[in-house]
């Protein structure tokens, strides 16, 4: 029987580098090394990251290096077992509050051209396409879309990030129950 949950999004800290070394094998074919994140955890100044948990159990994270005005999603994932549940929309709203709050003029990231549940995602938060970087993954050699939003201090931006948080606050809670199979694309949307 499925069961609703709790999901709680958090600043990541080096106790979270387990689970989170376990998304990254499940999501991605060349996933960042486990000193890679504590390293930015530790030393990185313009990085910040963030995990969800469904009742306690990390499910996704992400995280933003904020250089100069602009907040560079750096990487984003969600467990496959725990993809379609609103997570991942939940945890990129946090990030586009977090880039604001860090007075970010815009957001941006890269994501394979292959990856359209990811792509409409971002689209949806005004995300555009604005550029190709080819080749840009290493494990196939696949070109990463570059995606951009408008300002976040724009009217229209501010509006559209209002509008999607009240749907998200009104959507049922996810559910705790993960998925019997692996659902989900290679680069860890949802």
């Amino acid at each position: 029987m499925a069961g609703v949950a709790i999901l709680q999004i958090r600043p990541m800290t080096v106790d979270d580098l387990p689970a989170i070394q376990d998304i990254e094998r499940t999501s991605f074919t060349t996933p960042w090394p486990s000193h890679a994140y504590r390293q930015e955890l530790e030393a990185n100044r313009l990085a910040q990251y963030l995990v969800a948990l469904l009742d306690g159990t990390t499910v996704a994270y992400g995280g933003i290096w904020l250089m100069v005005d602009e907040a560079h999603v750096t990487t984003f994932a969600v467990h496959p077992r725990y993809r379609r549940r609103r997570i991942g929309e939940r945890l990129l709203l946090a990030l586009l509050d977090l880039a604001r709050d860090r007075h970010a003029r815009e957001a941006t990231l890269e994501v394979r051209l292959s990856n359209l549940p990811a792509r409409r995602l971002y689209e949806k938060y005004g995300f555009r396409p604005v550029g190709i970087r080819p080749r840009y993954y290493s494990d196939n050699q696949e070109d990463a879309l570059i995606m951009t939003t408008e300002p976040l201090e724009l009217p229209a931006m501010a509006d559209r990030i209002a509008r999607l948080r009240v749907e998200l606050d009104a959507a049922p809670a996810p559910d705790a129950t993960p998925d019997a199979e692996d659902a989900g694309g290679k680069d860890g949307g949802g």
